[in-house]
């Protein structure tokens, strides 16, 4: 969405087929979260959002597009909470 844009300047999106080995993620967040950014936060590298493609389809359990589309989306909201602040617990807690 238009409103939010601003606030993902710095983040970059990307997808790989897999996780690391040994992992059991759909997507992975990296970076520092907007709460942790002090005033010298500048002229640093991208945040980044991996989606990880193969384990998201397997995921949506489906070959149906749309199916894989709402899990792509339901990745890409919970790492962007983890952008925002979020950790693991209170997305448990929220349903996320």
């Amino acid at each position: 969405p238009v409103d939010v844009r601003g606030w993902l300047d710095n983040v970059a999106i990307v997808v790989e087929d897999e996780p690391p080995e040994g992992a059991n993620l759909l997507g992975l967040y990296e970076g520092i979260n907007r709460l942790d950014r002090g005033s010298g936060y500048n002229l640093v590298a991208p945040d980044r959002i991996t989606l990880y493609w193969r384990p998201i389809v397997e995921e949506a359990n489906s070959s149906d597009p749309d199916a894989i589309r709402a899990e792509v989306r339901k990745t890409i909201v919970h790492e962007l909470a983890h952008h925002f602040g979020y950790g693991d617990a209170e997305l448990e807690r929220l349903g996320g």
